[in-house]
């Protein structure tokens, strides 16, 4: 397996800090999570299965960055990550979504990432043989005619001495024209010529919805997949730009390079050693001490199928086996109306580290709306630039955003930092409709200018409850 980042937690909380505002807490957590999958790997082998992962619950309202921590976390870590809703699984029996679709889905996602990192491998000389077909397409081979033999029967003279070397064949000349060709093809000069190539036909063939034990399920096969590489593949000819034909035919042979058996065992081996499974709103499936009937009975059934998967389990894929027991499970939940201790006792021992995130407070936005890399400011900043409108936001401008939104959280429901969006929305809403007629233009968004947007609306809680 590929060596896993050797991130700190002091580096992995730094490298959060950069796109989420507070949550200490839960950073550190996470943080430790990765470095012991490190360490896990620095230990020696017989002790080295028996070290697993211990699992995450998050306990907040939302939009407090319960997602975005683990998403940050895969992303550095460079591990497959997946995030599934728990209220979308139903107990084997129902129809519906099996939770060992999980798994399915989490190996697929696998193999494309390794089968990306093995196409950027062989990238240069998938790009040289790229560059061979395209040749041939812009100058196919020329084959010289065959000279007439002499008749039968006639000695061959052998060539007088000081006889001047014969004139340049037509392949000499071919294969001069080519490289001519090859360095315009490299400069750019032949970008915006068309050429006929022959590419690999992709589009689908007829899928099959296949019955499995849990009910009805979309596997989205097709029939090339089952009978693997008994049927040949289909060309299709198309008639495309120089430079969008090298970028396609690249791809086609860097798929070709790439070993497939051998990429799909080292993702199957990722998921296995490196993976993260993301379940929101686990509180959606717990299920009360005294509620035994009709739907309740449904979301514990879901926990109960939750639990050897989360335990350590061997999924079957199109792939092959997938064994659970290192993969890190994080989930999280609101938990306004249920407990944490309302899910049933064995899937609560499985996820020892519990974090309560917090809910954001008015200082909060303000951060939000200015310090991460990704912050909203920017984001419109950067949007409405495109238009050559320079939007100018100040500090008195955006600490009003903040209040206000920080206000509706309080008297509708808190709805955390995706309140941000909707008052931001609103607030540009006029600008983002007129920009493309307006030109050049600067606008400053101050505080007077916020409240004349906003403050009506904010103010108007009936409004308010339906709008923002």
């Amino acid at each position: 397996m590929k060596e896993l980042r050797s991130f700190t937690p002091r580096e992995v909380v730094s490298e959060l800090d950069r796109y989420i505002v507070g949550q200490r807490d839960a950073k550190r957590s996470v943080a430790i999570a990765l470095r012991n999958r490190w360490r896990r790997q620095q230990v020696l082998p017989e002790l080295r299965d028996e070290i697993a992962p211990k699992n995450i619950i998050m306990i907040g309202p939302t939009g407090v960055g319960k997602t975005e921590v683990a998403r940050r976390l895969a992303k550095m870590a460079q591990a497959p990550f997946i995030k599934v809703e728990a209220s979308k699984f139903t107990e084997v029996g129902y129809v519906g979504r099996d939770v060992e679709s999980i798994i399915r889905d989490l190996t697929e996602l696998g193999i494309s990432m390794v089968m990306e990192e093995q196409k950027q491998a062989v990238a240069t000389k998938a790009d040289e043989l790229a560059e061979d077909r395209l040749l041939d397409a812009l100058l196919p081979p020329a084959v010289p005619p065959s000279p007439p033999g002499p008749a039968p029967g006639t000695p061959i003279a052998a060539p007088a001495p000081g006889a001047s070397h014969p004139e340049p064949t037509a392949s000499t000349t071919s294969g001069e024209t080519r490289e001519k060709l090859r360095n315009m093809l490299r400069q750019g000069l032949l970008d915006d010529r068309e050429v006929e190539i022959d590419l690999e036909d992709s589009g689908g063939g007829p899928t099959l919805s296949l019955v499995t034990p849990s009910g009805v399920e979309e596997m989205g096969m097709q029939f090339k997949d089952l009978l693997g590489g008994m049927l040949p593949q289909q060309k299709k000819r198309r008639r495309m730009k120089v430079s969008v034909a090298r970028r396609n035919l690249a791809a086609e042979e860097a798929t070709r390079l790439v070993d497939k058996d051998a990429a799909r065992e080292l993702a199957v081996q990722r998921v296995e050693q490196g993976a993260i499974v993301f379940i929101d709103e686990i509180d959606k499936v717990a299920v009360g001490s005294n509620a035994r009937s009709g739907p309740d009975v449904s979301r514990e059934g879901v926990q109960r199928d939750l639990l050897p998967i989360v335990e350590g389990s061997t999924v079957q894929t199109k792939h092959g086996a997938v064994r659970t027991d290192h993969i890190l499970f994080i989930a999280a939940g609101a938990f306004h109306i249920a407990k944490p201790s309302d899910l049933i006792p064995e899937l609560q021992g499985r996820f020892p580290i519990r974090v309560e995130l917090a809910s954001l407070t008015c200082e909060d936005f303000v951060r939000i709306l200015t310090e991460p890399d990704n912050s909203l400011v920017r984001q419109y900043t950067a949007l409405l630039l495109t238009e050559q409108i320079e939007l100018d936001f100040r500090e008195d401008g955006i600490r009003t955003i903040a209040e206000l939104a920080a206000r509706v959280n309080e008297r509708s429901d808190d709805i955390g930092a995706r309140r941000l969006h909707t008052l931001m929305e609103k607030l540009l809403e006029d600008i983002s409709f007129e920009a493309p007629d307006l030109g050049r233009t600067k606008l400053v968004i101050d505080e007077a200018h916020v409240r004349k947007q906003l403050e009506s609306l904010v103010e108007d809680e009936d409004l308010s409850r339906f709008i923002l």
